[in-house]
Protein backbone atom coordinates (compact mmCIF):
# COMPACT_ATOMS: atom_id res chain seq x y z
CA UNK A 1 0.00 0.00 0.00
CA UNK A 2 1.47 3.61 -1.28
CA UNK A 3 0.77 4.95 2.36
CA UNK A 4 2.42 2.15 4.08
CA UNK A 5 5.61 2.89 2.01
CA UNK A 6 5.74 6.60 2.11
CA UNK A 7 5.65 6.62 5.94
CA UNK A 8 8.30 3.76 6.19
CA UNK A 9 10.95 5.82 3.56
CA UNK A 10 9.84 9.60 5.08
CA UNK A 11 10.70 10.69 9.19
CA UNK A 12 7.41 12.85 9.18
CA UNK A 13 3.98 11.14 9.35
CA UNK A 14 2.22 11.26 6.83
CA UNK A 15 -1.52 10.40 6.64
CA UNK A 16 -4.87 9.72 4.68
CA UNK A 17 -6.47 12.01 3.21
CA UNK A 18 -9.45 10.03 4.52
CA UNK A 19 -8.55 10.31 8.19
CA UNK A 20 -10.33 12.35 10.87
CA UNK A 21 -6.70 14.41 10.46
CA UNK A 22 -7.90 16.03 7.37
CA UNK A 23 -11.36 17.50 8.50
CA UNK A 24 -9.74 20.79 10.00
CA UNK A 25 -8.38 21.94 6.63
CA UNK A 26 -10.73 20.28 3.86
CA UNK A 27 -13.70 17.43 2.98
CA UNK A 28 -13.77 14.75 0.51
CA UNK A 29 -16.02 15.52 -2.38
CA UNK A 30 -18.23 12.90 -3.60
CA UNK A 31 -21.33 12.89 -5.89
CA UNK A 32 -19.73 14.69 -9.02
CA UNK A 33 -18.77 12.78 -11.93
CA UNK A 34 -15.21 14.23 -12.94
CA UNK A 35 -13.99 12.05 -15.07
CA UNK A 36 -14.40 13.98 -18.05
CA UNK A 37 -11.93 16.42 -16.40
CA UNK A 38 -9.66 13.57 -15.51
CA UNK A 39 -9.68 12.35 -19.55
CA UNK A 40 -8.77 15.56 -20.74
CA UNK A 41 -5.51 15.85 -17.98
CA UNK A 42 -4.51 12.01 -19.08
CA UNK A 43 -4.65 13.09 -22.47
CA UNK A 44 -3.56 16.92 -22.96
CA UNK A 45 -1.18 17.84 -20.26
CA UNK A 46 2.43 17.18 -20.17
CA UNK A 47 3.82 16.85 -17.09
CA UNK A 48 7.85 19.09 -17.20
CA UNK A 49 10.69 16.93 -16.95
CA UNK A 50 11.59 19.40 -14.49
CA UNK A 51 10.12 21.37 -11.52
CA UNK A 52 5.60 22.12 -11.64
CA UNK A 53 3.41 23.73 -14.44
CA UNK A 54 0.30 25.57 -13.33
CA UNK A 55 -2.45 26.91 -15.50
CA UNK A 56 -5.10 28.82 -13.68
CA UNK A 57 -7.59 28.39 -16.84
CA UNK A 58 -7.58 26.35 -19.21
CA UNK A 59 -10.75 26.12 -21.66
CA UNK A 60 -10.39 22.52 -22.29
CA UNK A 61 -11.32 21.73 -18.76
CA UNK A 62 -13.86 24.77 -18.16
CA UNK A 63 -15.85 23.28 -21.36
CA UNK A 64 -16.63 19.89 -19.43
CA UNK A 65 -20.07 19.37 -18.33
CA UNK A 66 -19.31 19.12 -14.63
CA UNK A 67 -17.58 23.36 -14.83
CA UNK A 68 -21.53 24.47 -14.37
CA UNK A 69 -22.20 21.85 -11.62
CA UNK A 70 -19.01 22.93 -10.12
CA UNK A 71 -19.55 26.87 -10.17
CA UNK A 72 -23.46 26.29 -9.32
CA UNK A 73 -23.79 24.24 -6.29
CA UNK A 74 -20.19 23.62 -4.49
CA UNK A 75 -19.25 27.93 -5.12
CA UNK A 76 -22.76 28.70 -4.42
CA UNK A 77 -23.13 30.13 -8.13
CA UNK A 78 -19.85 32.22 -7.66
CA UNK A 79 -17.30 32.00 -10.59
CA UNK A 80 -14.83 29.72 -11.31
CA UNK A 81 -11.78 28.72 -12.89
CA UNK A 82 -10.37 25.43 -13.48
CA UNK A 83 -6.74 24.69 -13.77
CA UNK A 84 -3.82 22.36 -13.58
CA UNK A 85 -0.59 21.81 -11.54
CA UNK A 86 1.30 19.02 -12.68
CA UNK A 87 5.31 18.56 -11.93
CA UNK A 88 8.01 16.66 -9.96
CA UNK A 89 8.09 18.80 -6.97
CA UNK A 90 9.20 16.99 -3.82
CA UNK A 91 9.82 19.91 -1.54
CA UNK A 92 8.13 22.17 0.75
CA UNK A 93 9.06 25.05 -0.83
CA UNK A 94 6.48 27.52 1.45
CA UNK A 95 2.53 27.86 1.70
CA UNK A 96 -0.22 29.83 -0.19
CA UNK A 97 -3.77 30.82 0.70
CA UNK A 98 -6.77 32.29 -1.12
CA UNK A 99 -9.88 33.86 0.11
CA UNK A 100 -12.39 30.70 -1.03
CA UNK A 101 -11.92 27.33 -1.08
CA UNK A 102 -9.59 25.35 -3.62
CA UNK A 103 -11.01 22.40 -5.11
CA UNK A 104 -7.93 19.27 -6.20
CA UNK A 105 -8.80 16.20 -7.89
CA UNK A 106 -6.12 14.17 -8.19
CA UNK A 107 -5.32 12.74 -11.73
CA UNK A 108 -2.21 11.21 -9.56
CA UNK A 109 -1.35 9.96 -6.24
CA UNK A 110 0.33 12.96 -4.61
CA UNK A 111 1.63 14.39 -1.14
CA UNK A 112 0.29 17.63 -0.10
CA UNK A 113 1.81 19.38 2.88
CA UNK A 114 -0.91 21.44 5.09
CA UNK A 115 -0.95 24.01 7.43
CA UNK A 116 -3.44 26.36 9.02
CA UNK A 117 -3.69 30.00 8.90
CA UNK A 118 -3.66 30.86 12.45
CA UNK A 119 -0.26 28.94 12.49
CA UNK A 120 1.46 31.95 11.02
CA UNK A 121 3.06 34.41 13.79
CA UNK A 122 4.59 37.42 12.32
CA UNK A 123 4.48 36.44 8.74
CA UNK A 124 6.40 33.02 9.75
CA UNK A 125 5.37 29.11 9.51
CA UNK A 126 7.92 27.20 11.60
CA UNK A 127 8.99 23.69 9.95
CA UNK A 128 7.61 20.71 12.33
CA UNK A 129 4.01 22.45 12.37
CA UNK A 130 2.79 21.12 8.95
CA UNK A 131 0.73 17.81 8.90
CA UNK A 132 1.41 15.79 5.40
CA UNK A 133 -1.09 14.17 3.57
CA UNK A 134 -1.58 11.07 1.32
CA UNK A 135 -4.23 11.93 -1.95
CA UNK A 136 -4.97 9.29 -4.14
CA UNK A 137 -5.53 9.36 -7.16
CA UNK A 138 -9.32 9.86 -8.39
CA UNK A 139 -9.83 11.86 -5.21
CA UNK A 140 -11.57 15.20 -4.91
CA UNK A 141 -11.08 17.20 -2.14
CA UNK A 142 -12.08 20.51 -0.88
CA UNK A 143 -9.52 22.41 1.36
CA UNK A 144 -10.83 25.60 3.66
CA UNK A 145 -9.90 28.95 2.72
CA UNK A 146 -8.02 28.42 5.87
CA UNK A 147 -6.04 26.04 4.93
CA UNK A 148 -2.15 26.83 3.61
CA UNK A 149 -1.08 24.71 0.94
CA UNK A 150 1.23 24.86 -2.01
CA UNK A 151 2.08 22.44 -4.82
CA UNK A 152 1.93 18.50 -4.19
CA UNK A 153 4.70 16.63 -4.25
CA UNK A 154 4.98 13.24 -6.42
CA UNK A 155 5.09 9.76 -4.96
CA UNK A 156 6.25 8.49 -8.12
CA UNK A 157 9.36 8.91 -10.96
CA UNK A 158 6.84 10.39 -13.65
CA UNK A 159 5.15 12.88 -11.38
CA UNK A 160 2.01 14.42 -10.42
CA UNK A 161 -1.10 15.47 -12.37
CA UNK A 162 -3.48 17.59 -10.31
CA UNK A 163 -6.79 19.51 -11.50
CA UNK A 164 -7.53 23.01 -9.39
CA UNK A 165 -10.10 24.87 -8.98
CA UNK A 166 -10.54 28.61 -7.52
CA UNK A 167 -12.74 31.16 -7.12
CA UNK A 168 -12.09 33.09 -10.78
CA UNK A 169 -9.10 35.60 -11.00
CA UNK A 170 -7.13 33.56 -8.28
CA UNK A 171 -3.08 33.25 -8.95
CA UNK A 172 -3.19 35.98 -11.99
CA UNK A 173 -1.20 39.15 -11.72
CA UNK A 174 -2.37 42.19 -10.07
CA UNK A 175 -3.04 45.68 -11.55
CA UNK A 176 -1.22 47.38 -9.08
CA UNK A 177 0.24 45.60 -5.72
CA UNK A 178 -1.58 47.81 -2.85
CA UNK A 179 0.11 49.43 0.18
CA UNK A 180 0.90 47.18 3.17
CA UNK A 181 -1.57 48.48 6.04
CA UNK A 182 -0.74 45.25 8.34
CA UNK A 183 1.49 42.79 8.10
CA UNK A 184 -0.89 40.31 6.04
CA UNK A 185 -0.85 42.39 3.28
CA UNK A 186 3.27 41.93 2.80
CA UNK A 187 2.00 38.64 1.84
CA UNK A 188 -0.22 39.49 -1.23
CA UNK A 189 1.84 38.38 -4.30
CA UNK A 190 -0.87 38.08 -7.12
CA UNK A 191 -4.74 38.51 -7.24
CA UNK A 192 -6.51 36.47 -4.32
CA UNK A 193 -2.72 34.64 -3.27
CA UNK A 194 -0.85 35.45 0.13
CA UNK A 195 2.57 33.44 0.17
CA UNK A 196 5.21 32.52 2.66
CA UNK A 197 8.29 31.14 0.71
CA UNK A 198 11.83 29.33 2.19
CA UNK A 199 14.62 31.43 1.55
CA UNK A 200 16.23 28.60 -1.15
CA UNK A 201 12.95 28.72 -3.31
CA UNK A 202 14.32 30.84 -5.06
CA UNK A 203 11.63 31.61 -7.72
CA UNK A 204 9.22 32.81 -5.11
CA UNK A 205 11.83 35.15 -3.40
CA UNK A 206 12.24 36.82 -6.98
CA UNK A 207 8.88 37.03 -7.29
CA UNK A 208 8.18 39.14 -4.27
CA UNK A 209 7.35 36.48 -1.63
CA UNK A 210 8.21 37.06 1.74
CA UNK A 211 10.89 34.79 3.31
CA UNK A 212 8.91 33.48 5.95
CA UNK A 213 9.40 29.56 6.18
CA UNK A 214 11.38 28.84 9.18
CA UNK A 215 13.41 25.86 9.20
CA UNK A 216 14.66 22.73 6.74
CA UNK A 217 13.00 23.08 3.50
CA UNK A 218 12.01 19.29 3.80
CA UNK A 219 12.20 16.66 0.99
CA UNK A 220 9.42 14.19 0.75
CA UNK A 221 10.72 10.57 -0.43
CA UNK A 222 9.16 8.22 -2.79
Amino acid sequence: MMLNHLNEINDVEIHSVFSDEFKSFGSIITGYDFSELIAYMEKETPIPESGNIYVPSVEGLESCGVFDEIQSAIYGGMPIQIGYCNGRNTTYNGFEYHKGSELNIAVTDFMLVLGHMWQIENNQFTVGNETVFFVPKGTAIEMFQTTLHLSPCRTCDEGFKDIVVLPRGTNTPLEKKPEAKCPEDRLLLQKNKWVIAHPEREPLIKQGAVAGLIGENKELKY
